[in-house]
């Protein structure tokens, strides 16, 4: 039953951070091992996303009902799809550097020989998946903090 928690200080606004995760749908254009996302069913503060995540042989897809408040917390909430559980929480806190950010993400596949297979890498590619956020908005401020 992987969790992973991790906290970084990064020196953009908690909004500017914010709107770089709640952008599911651009998540194939940087986070390692995604696939594709779609998003629908979009309110002002909650959504459902599809995303679909693949390595070598293997692929997943899952649903999940992600609920905003902005500038500070995303939480996505597991719909349907190949886990028993999946919990994400992101929360956003002002920092005399920028923004301090709080990552969280439990999960737990049905199939206990995928759960063996990804437990294993899970710690690792959980730290890649944050420092993508980080490298994707290096790229979006491009030299401006925003």
């Amino acid at each position: 039953m992987p969790r992973h928690e991790e906290q970084r200080v990064l020196p953009f606004s908690p909004e500017f951070i914010f709107d770089i995760v709640a952008d599911v749908g651009a998540y194939p254009e940087f986070l390692p091992w995604c696939i594709k996302a779609r998003v629908y069913r979009k309110k002002e503060d909650d959504f459902f996303s599809d995303v679909v995540i693949g390595f070598k042989m293997f692929r997943e897809t899952w649903t999940s009902h992600v609920f905003l408040d902005k500038p500070n917390k995303i939480v996505s909430k597991y719909v349907r799809g190949p886990m028993k559980r999946l919990h994400n929480e992101w929360t956003f806190t002002p920092h005399a550097e920028g923004v301090l950010v709080n990552f969280m993400l439990d999960f737990e596949f049905k199939n206990p020989i995928i759960q063996k297979l990804i437990g294993h890498l899970f710690d690792e590619a959980a730290h890649r998946m944050v420092k993508a956020f980080d490298a994707r908005a290096e790229e979006l401020s491009k030299g401006t903090r925003t």
